[in-house]
């Protein structure tokens, strides 16, 4: 499948009904989610079993279904948004479990994580936790993060590494009250990790 036929599809994903700034649910776009599963598949990562660490309504979990992934499994502390997640699949026709848990409960093992984990706008270092599990239970993670962390990545995910990395622009719609546009422009980094004893 094409990234615009990914993305015309994975625009019908419903997001958040009342989003928590606390979580940083933001609504990951069909363009970037698109964007960063086509990144995937084009390394032959879409294969096996994949999780959505921190998925929110569902949109990176189902796209990798819909991408061919033999199983998916989306993992979220918020149980309004797995039964969104849950209505979503059904919609789009894929078979994606959704297992509610903290981040640190997430079972062992997946081939490959693709995730958009909290940028720790709300409180410094959300993003961690996420990066500790994707590094402890897969081969390869595809990550969403702030503009300007690469040095950090760089260090935390030691002895992983980064073996690909690009700057997007991600479009944040107006969520919360203290957001004065109706959308903004953020300036993302995607991140491909690849464990030292995995073989991808």
């Amino acid at each position: 499948m094409k990234q615009r036929k990914l993305e015309i599809m994975l625009e019908k994903v419903k997001g958040f009904e009342r989003p928590d700034v606390n979580l940083e649910q933001y609504v990951t776009p069909a363009p970037i989610a698109a964007e960063v599963l086509h990144f995937a598949f084009m390394h032959g990562n879409l294969q096996g079993t994949v999780y959505d660490l921190g998925c929110g309504t569902g949109v990176l979990a189902i796209g990798a279904k819909l991408l061919g992934a033999e199983r998916v499994i989306g993992f979220d502390l918020d149980p309004s948004a797995l039964q969104i997640a849950r209505q979503n699949a059904s919609m789009m026709g894929v078979d994606v479990e959704f297992v509610q848990c903290d981040i640190s409960g997430v079972p062992e093992h997946a081939d490959t994580v693709i995730m958009n984990p909290p940028f720790g706008a709300q409180c410094k270092g959300n993003d961690r936790p996420f990066l500790s599990t994707a590094l402890r239970v897969a081969d390869v993670t595809y990550s969403v993060h702030n503009c300007g962390s690469h040095r950090f990545i760089k260090s935390f995910i030691e002895p992983a590494i980064i073996s690909d990395w690009y700057e997007t622009g991600f479009p944040i719609k107006r969520t919360f009250k203290f957001h004065k546009k109706d959308v903004e422009l953020v300036k993302v980094e995607i991140y491909r990790i690849v464990r030292r004893d995995g073989s991808t």
